[in-house]
């Protein structure tokens, strides 16, 4: 007995030594060294092709909903507002804002397809225009069980921005030259925080690797499986991860890119690109159509991109083109703790597209599209069509489905005398295979309250953009030029050298601060909306849209700093 106790032992310790040789630190990146690797585009295409699998993660077993793509919240807005900023003006979408809040999508009977949308219809008097105006809604919804989904296996790369500007409070400017609170963490920080907390999501059996840019890219991590890596090790690499030097986002992706290479094809896997930067390239590619080329290129391989934005600083304007792709999305990090609360929430929605190539067709000569409302492709409407790239999943409720709306404005042609309209929805699931749901739709004023919410917070969104239409039109937001202090040589009579700016060259991306500015006149707008939004929020019966009526009341109250600004002109 007491021999077998030994073998039994010598054999435990033969396993966890071959177990623990197989988990290795393979962290490649020195900050000390200039390491440059090629940055050509690859070729080839990599498969894609998510199926929803049983989760031991589900929590009911309702249905899952779904979501647009692109941006994933206004966090950005609200924390420039707060930090008293003005914000830019794509830091506020109509997508971000919906996708904050949870919506009754209308569906009436049970969902059987992959994408099951739901319509619902009513008029409203504009509180600006006082004009009525005709409204559908278009519920996102789906057949998946929450108790029958889950992610695929991931190629996961991040893509890291370590410049300069990364070394700048996350609650300051980069370009304003202030000096850093050391009280409060800098945007390197959040970033790489924020990672480990994402590497937490990962299993043995994804694939993870590692790109870090600044004037060039430097690979950290090559793509391999978790399993393999001593990720007590990773972890602590990226969080002693410090800022330098300039800003090639192009570089960083490219190299990214690099990294899928040589897998496998493999349709278990889905292929992502997590690209956390500040967004101010400043060499490199900066061409934004460039930007766009390179992801979309990537997409169309089947690697898709997710952005995360950090800092108030964030060049949201960038990130809102960029991220008009299929398969995309972004996020603003608003901190560490709050980033890493809606990993553990949503991280499997996160990196899971389900549908894509969406288009709803009126067919019909009594209505025409006029206006589209929680769609990034919003502009890629026609008076009959409206599209979407990318639907991802959602979470969702017996009762509402959180970002689960999509809102048209709809024109009357007055000279057909008919509610009834047909609406033609095409898409295509992961796996290419396209589908159609065609339904008749009579029109009526519903009550529904997710339509009504719907229609409350477009109007929220765009009186806000109006008002950064206006208000930045009179901000400077270009970096001055900061002069580095003379050296003065002994015995001369002259400084030597000569003073010269600090930063000679600003890119289109790269952006200083505005201070919150209000106008009379607007605060007067911001009042009249106030108690119009108080009246309709009491309607609908729901505290979440509390949010948006602190940010209003913060807008009325805030210091007047140009009294002279023109009078407010509505322009949805």
């Amino acid at each position: 007995m007491k021999k077998l106790f030994f073998i039994l032992v010598g054999l435990c310790f033969i396993l966890i030594t071959n177990i623990s040789a197989k988990v290795v630190d393979d962290w490649e990146y020195n900050a000390t060294e200039v390491y440059k690797e090629s940055m050509v585009m690859p070729s080839g295409a990599v498969a894609y092709s998510p199926i929803p699998m049983p989760s031991p993660l589900a929590k009911s077993a309702g249905n899952i909903g779904l979501s647009v793509g692109g941006a994933k919240d206004a966090n950005n807005f609200k924390e420039n507002i707060q930090n008293g900023y003005l914000p830019k003006i794509n830091s506020i979408t109509y997508e971000g804002v919906f996708y904050g809040h949870f919506f009754d999508t209308a569906l009436k009977g049970e969902c059987k397809e992959l994408f099951c949308p739901s319509y619902n219809s009513t008029t409203k008097i504009n509180p600006f225009t006082k004009n009525k105006e005709i409204f559908l809604s278009v519920g996102l919804n789906s057949d998946i069980k929450q108790s029958e989904f889950k992610r695929k296996k991931l190629n996961l790369v991040i893509v890291l921005d370590i410049s300069g500007s990364m070394g700048s409070g996350f609650d300051s400017y980069y370009y304003d030259g202030k000096e850093k609170d050391k009280e409060h963490k800098t945007k390197i920080q959040i970033a790489n925080e924020s990672i480990v907390a994402m590497l937490s999501h990962l299993k043995g059996s994804d694939r993870e690797g590692m790109i870090l840019f600044d004037d060039g890219a430097y690979r950290a991590l090559k793509l391999k499986s978790v399993g393999e890596r001593d990720q007590e090790k990773v972890k602590k690499h990226i969080l002693d991860i410090t800022d330098r030097g300039g800003t090639n986002w192009s570089a960083g992706y490219k190299a990214g890119l690099e990294l899928f290479d040589n897998m496998p094809k493999d349709s278990d896997y889905e292929n992502r690109i997590i690209f956390l930067t500040d967004a101010m390239p400043n060499t490199g590619e900066l061409d934004k159509d460039g930007l766009f080329g390179m992801a979309k290129d990537a997409s169309e391989r089947g690697i898709h991109t997710t952005f995360v934005g950090i800092g108030v600083d964030f060049n949201n304007d960038l990130v809102e083109y960029v991220s008009k792709i299929k398969g995309a999305n972004y996020h603003s990090v608003h901190s560490s703790e709050k980033f890493s609360k809606l990993l553990d929430d949503e991280f499997e929605y996160m990196v899971t597209p389900l549908v894509y190539d969406l288009s709803l067709k009126l067919d019909g000569d009594a209505y025409s599209i006029a206006g589209v409302y929680g769609s990034p492709e919003a502009n890629m409407a026609t008076g009959e069509i409206m599209k979407v790239n990318t639907l991802f999943p959602s979470k969702a409720t017996d009762e509402a489905t959180k970002g689960g709306v999509i809102l048209l404005k709809l024109n009357k042609n007055d000279r057909v005398d008919n509610q009834n309209i047909k609406l033609i929805a095409n898409y295509k699931d992961v796996n290419g295979k396209s589908h159609t749901n065609e339904q008749n739709v009579y029109l009526t004023d519903s009550q529904n309250s997710g339509i009504q919410k719907a229609i409350l917070l477009s109007d929220y969104v765009s009186l806000m953009k109006n008002w950064l239409i206006d208000t930045r039109a009179s901000c400077n937001d270009k970096p001055k030029w900061i002069y580095e202090k003379p050296v003065v040589l002994e015995k001369r009579i002259f400084i030597y050298p000569p003073l010269h700016p600090m930063y000679p060259f600003v890119s289109e991306w790269e952006r200083g601060s505005c201070n919150l500015n209000v106008s009379k006149n607007y605060k007067e707008v911001f009042n009249k909306f106030a108690n119009y939004y108080k009246l309709e929020m009491n309607k609908i019966n729901d505290k979440s849209l509390n949010e948006e009526l602190e940010i209003i009341n913060l807008l009325e109250k805030s210091k007047e700093t140009n009294p002279n600004q023109d009078d407010w002109e509505m322009k949805k």
